[in-house]
């Protein structure tokens, strides 16, 4: 998508991925492709990865933002609750820890909101270098 903007305007971008292995686990289009994502996530970690840009006229910031995380082993009662929920749909991996999904994460190593989908700490440091006071401090 291309978007024009002024020279002094701000674009936020960002995208999360999860990786099992050498395998990207996207967004599943289907309730059966969400339970094969989740059986092979129950009781194994994995990385979510997401990056985030900042665009303010001709410059660029960006950064990538790696969280593990570990999925306890998920009965068929979970799973199949959880399918039922429709909380998979239009997620990578097919989960959103924000939501049902978190009660299945017993500990994660890295960004919790980096797996929500917007690495809070790291996106404030980008505007930052955008010229953007995140914090509302006047100099």
């Amino acid at each position: 998508m291309a978007v024009r903007c002024g020279r002094d305007e701000i674009v936020l971008c960002a995208d999360t991925t999860v990786a099992l292995g050498r395998r990207i686990l996207g967004k599943p289009e289907s309730a059966g492709e969400a339970a094969e994502f989740l059986w092979k996530l129950s009781g194994r970690r994995h990385r979510v990865i997401t990056a985030v840009a900042v665009r303010r006229g001709d410059r660029l910031w960006e950064r990538a933002v790696e969280t593990v995380v570990k999925v306890k082993t998920l009965s068929d009662a979970e799973v199949n609750a959880y399918l039922a929920s429709g909380e998979w749909r239009g997620k990578a991996g097919a989960y959103g820890i924000q939501g049902r999904f978190g009660a299945f994460i017993p500990w994660l190593q890295g960004s919790f909101t980096g797996v929500v989908g917007l690495p809070v700490a790291e996106t404030a440091h980008l505007l930052e270098a955008a010229g953007i006071d995140v914090h509302g401090v006047e100099a």
